[in-house]
């Protein structure tokens, strides 16, 4: 089963995405922030996800800044990662994919339009 990780300070949109990849066939973990999903991921007995959905705006540490920082390390090399935002802005667009995120998410959003992102990054068996 591919593994993902959800990455959003709302309870709720945590939850709408994790169904969403749970009805795709994704087992998921969660996090809150960037700083709690980077414990979660370099943990001693974690294994990195072939997925990450984060979110920019968050407490402690931004998704831009998580995404900085999971990049700078080898191990999630393989990981990709979906920025699912708000943040619409062209050059927020451009700083998410420069810092190494592979896809960009606009909230609100369809099933269909995550679907079609995750296809796009090599998820077909979806």
């Amino acid at each position: 089963m591919k593994r993902a990780i959800v990455i959003d300070d709302s309870r709720a949109m945590r939850s709408i995405l994790s169904r969403s990849l749970e009805q795709l066939g994704f087992s998921v973990a969660q996090a809150g922030n960037g700083k709690e999903a980077l414990a979660t991921l370099t943990g001693p007995t974690s294994e990195a996800p072939a997925l990450a959905l984060v979110d920019w705006n968050m407490p402690e540490m931004s998704g831009i800044d998580f995404v900085t920082a999971i990049r700078q390390q080898h191990d999630f090399d393989e990981m990709r990662i979906v920025m699912v935002t708000t943040e619409s802005e062209t050059a927020n667009v451009d700083r998410a994919l420069q810092a190494g995120a592979d896809e960009y998410v606009m909230k609100p959003f369809t099933p269909e339009v995550l679907r079609g992102k995750l296809a796009a990054l090599g998820f077909a068996d979806l």
